[in-house]
């Protein structure tokens, strides 16, 4: 298994688009290359010890649910490194299990975000209103209850911070009354039929982000998918209404760095090796939960 952790990705030759918070986006011509780094951020600052295996975690969930899902359209052209184009060939220790090949997309300006249990913001609006993104909910609901039905609970894309929860209606203001029911209904397909695999394998999806794209007049589902970076993920033999459940992310770095005298900015503090270790484990554990496999690493 890779022991060299990949927190940053060099490829002479090859034109980088962009550079975000884990993953590197290289110009193929007609396709992109997707590169899942080991780098883990918190509070949106990038820390400066990696996570080994994360990039590949990610990277293979990725393209699990991609295969799983092949009837909803998606960028998604291949992950096998054998497959990959002659002038990637001589990068294979720093892309295979870690990189994909996709189509190239408009993404379209509006995070679809899929609740089905109530936590983070949600909870915290909850309070609030009773409500989520608009979405009336029944009261007397807690920390970590199931809802009725999943919501779709739509958000912008922000540059720098946190990205901005908003309601249906400036979802459809934004992406055009048809575009905007589309996504919504692709969303909770999605979300569900995941949610339902995952519950078999021991484990609860509480909520999670979906990201889609246009080609010409096709609508397809873009970035990641179901990972433990854009989802919520918790053991369901650690689940209890009313309290935070573990997690399979990067919570256990968070909850960390909370018991810390840090002000959330940068220069942000070093991991000590056990909280790296212990969220390297999360990971892998939730690959092998998801998919009944070892990660694949050449």
């Amino acid at each position: 298994m890779q022991t060299d952790l990949q927190s940053s990705i060099e490829l002479p030759g090859i034109k980088r688009v962009r550079s975000g918070k884990v993953r590197e986006v290289f110009d193929l011509g007609e396709t992109l290359l997707f590169v899942v780094t080991d780098r883990i951020s918190a509070f949106d600052v990038i820390l400066p010890d990696p996570i080994p295996h994360k990039g590949a975690v990610l990277n293979q969930i990725s393209a699990f649910w991609f295969k799983r899902f092949e009837d909803i359209r998606n960028h998604f052209v291949t992950a096998d490194f054998d497959e990959f184009p002659k002038e990637l060939q001589p990068f294979r220790e720093q892309l295979a299990g870690r990189s994909m090949i996709v189509r190239k997309t408009k993404p379209l300006p509006v995070e679809c975000v899929v609740r089905g249990y109530l936590a983070g913001s949600g909870w915290k609006e909850y309070q609030e209103s009773r409500s989520v993104c608009g979405v009336k909910l029944p009261a007397g609901l807690k920390l970590a209850s199931r809802l009725p039905e999943p919501i779709f609970t739509p958000a912008t894309k922000a540059e720098t911070g946190h990205d901005e929860n908003i309601d249906m209606q400036r979802c459809a203001q934004i992406l055009g009354d048809e575009v905007a029911e589309r996504v919504k209904s692709l969303s909770l397909k999605i979300y569900s039929r995941g949610r339902e695999h995952a519950d078999q394998c021991g484990i609860i999806v509480a909520d999670t982000k979906f990201e889609f794209g246009t080609v010409d007049q096709d609508l397809l589902l873009i970035d990641e998918c179901l990972t433990p970076d854009s989802s919520r993920f918790w053991p369901k033999d650690e689940y209890a209404i009313g309290q935070s459940p573990p997690s399979f992310d990067k919570q256990f770095v968070r909850d960390y760095l909370e018991t810390l005298d840090w002000d959330k900015t940068p220069p942000p503090p070093r991991l000590p090796k056990e909280v790296v270790e212990k969220t390297s484990a999360k990971y892998l554990e939730a690959f092998r939960r998801l998919t009944g496999n070892e990660i694949a690493i050449d």
